[in-house]
């Protein structure tokens, strides 16, 4: 079986591994307080030009996206995100179970505006009963979305202000991040200007685990850690965290990590229009949906391990394919020439 159902299915970059191998047996302060957290922070700050952000490492993203949350919010507030964001549509509730509801929007692309932003806390705070009702406190957004598009520079801008002049923090989920760097106008200075915390994903994109969690709005940057620690998320070997985004800043190896799984991904996206499979969403990331007759995706699955998305209609289902740090060129043509056989 030929695997395209995920961006995380196998284990490390192999310069990550042999940075685990070479520093296996040092001794290092626990807990993220080591030279190679403090070395791969440093690293961060420069590529974010953001000398004074503060950065934490954790496990995964499901556990960044519910200890910023629980962290950024008071008991009685909430979280703004798109009905198809990761906290709404793939968490098992976990930012609910930290007491903060997710107030979920309508979005055909994953994306939200900034238009639905300020209109969703204008109603609020225009409705007299608003002190019964979670108060919209905070903004999630992903980059990319679940559904593979990313936020223009421009649209990133427009919602940094609608959040600025409603008061409300803006926090971008990246555990995809490498593959947006690669396919959008946004970098990370622009990410460290335009929001209060954001995360640069490692799991998804070449370490065998870990997420950066960089905070640049000070308020939020205060206790964090004892909330990390109330969270579960306080890794005692933090030095393996710290290793491997050490290994992944250096040298542009995030950044050709992230070019080289988009340029495969857009590979079979231009097979799949080349074949008149229409494309659920406008993705220019690693993930792309297909629609696709039944007939041919029964066959692919004999082959090919993929994602089920959605019925289109009774022969059609839109399907992601999802290339990873680790999909083999060689794979994606041998799909390539299977499509084209069908």
């Amino acid at each position: 079986m030929i695997r395209f159902e995920s961006d995380y299915l196998e284990g490390a970059l192999p310069e990550v591994m042999e940075a685990l191998q070479r520093t296996n047996l040092e001794q290092t302060p626990g807990y993220g307080e080591d030279p190679h957290c403090e070395n791969a922070a440093r690293l961060i700050r420069e590529k974010c030009a953001a000398p004074e952000a503060k950065v934490h490492f954790l496990v995964g993203g499901t556990q960044a996206n519910f200890t910023v949350i629980a962290a950024a919010l008071r008991p009685h507030q909430a979280v703004i995100a798109a009905e198809t964001g990761h906290i709404a549509a793939h968490e098992t509730g976990a930012v609910e179970a930290t007491g903060h509801k997710v107030i979920a929007l309508p979005s055909p692309d994953g994306k939200l505006r900034a238009e639905q932003i300020s209109a969703c806390v204008e109603a609020h705070w225009a409705d007299a009963t608003h002190e019964h009702q979670p108060q919209p406190a905070m903004v999630y957004i992903s980059q990319p979305t679940e559904n593979g598009t990313v936020y223009s520079l421009a649209e990133l801008e427009a919602i940094s202000a609608a959040c600025r002049e409603k008061g409300l923090i803006l926090f971008v989920d990246g555990a995809r991040l490498g593959a947006a760097l690669a396919c959008s106008d946004v970098g990370l200075p622009d990410l460290a200007r335009l929001t209060d915390v954001f995360y640069i994903g490692g799991t998804k994109l070449g370490a065998l685990f870990g997420e950066a969690v960089v905070i640049t709005a000070p308020a939020l940057a205060k206790d964090f850690r004892y909330i990390i620690k109330q969270r579960g998320g306080m890794f005692a070997k933090g030095r393996l965290l710290g290793v491997m985004f050490e290994t992944l800043m250096t040298d542009g190896l995030y950044e050709r990590t992230g070019e080289r799984e988009v340029a495969l991904a857009l590979k079979l996206r231009a097979a799949f229009e080349e074949k008149g499979w229409p494309l659920l969403y406008d993705s220019p990331s690693n993930q792309q949906f297909p629609i696709v007759p039944d007939a041919a995706l029964e066959k692919l699955a004999a082959k090919y391990s993929f994602s089920d998305t959605l019925r289109t209609d009774s022969a059609h289902r839109a399907v992601r394919f999802c290339t990873s740090w680790a999909t083999r060129p060689e794979n994606v043509d041998e799909l390539i020439a299977d499509i084209k056989a069908l």
